[in-house]
């Protein structure tokens, strides 16, 4: 059983398992590249109890995105700026569709006689 939780671990985004040399491996960039990172505030590994760096699959992908960023010749602080404006969009479109989703069910729950001319489709 402990073997089956410790690997549904591995499906998790945000799980800290990939160290600071494979990620580097893995994105083609050097660990100095992902330590700026950390010491901008961009991203926050997590800590082994030895105190290295492990990361997840989302810090990865954010790293990616980061390194995209620099890549078109934006400086570190713009491509932070740019991210976290990213990531509130995301968030920000999830709620209205959440939003759209109870709009949609609660007029759907609506008896037809009381939906009068106010009764429109999303």
């Amino acid at each position: 059983m402990l073997r089956q939780v410790s690997v549904k671990r591995l499906d998790d985004e945000d799980y800290p398992s990939i160290t600071m040399g494979r990620a580097a491996e893995l994105l083609g960039v050097q660990p100095a590249f992902l330590r700026s990172l950390d010491a901008a505030g961009v991203l926050h590994p997590h800590r082994s109890p030895g105190g290295h760096r492990l990361y997840s699959r989302r810090q990865l992908a954010l790293a990616t995105r980061v390194r995209a960023l620099l890549d078109e010749g934006l400086s570190l602080d713009a491509a932070r700026r740019i991210v976290g404006l990213q990531d509130d969009l995301d968030v920000a479109h999830a709620r209205i569709r959440e939003l759209e989703d109870e709009l949609r069910t609660s007029l759907n729950g609506r008896d037809p006689s009381e939906a009068g001319d106010d009764s429109r489709t999303l």
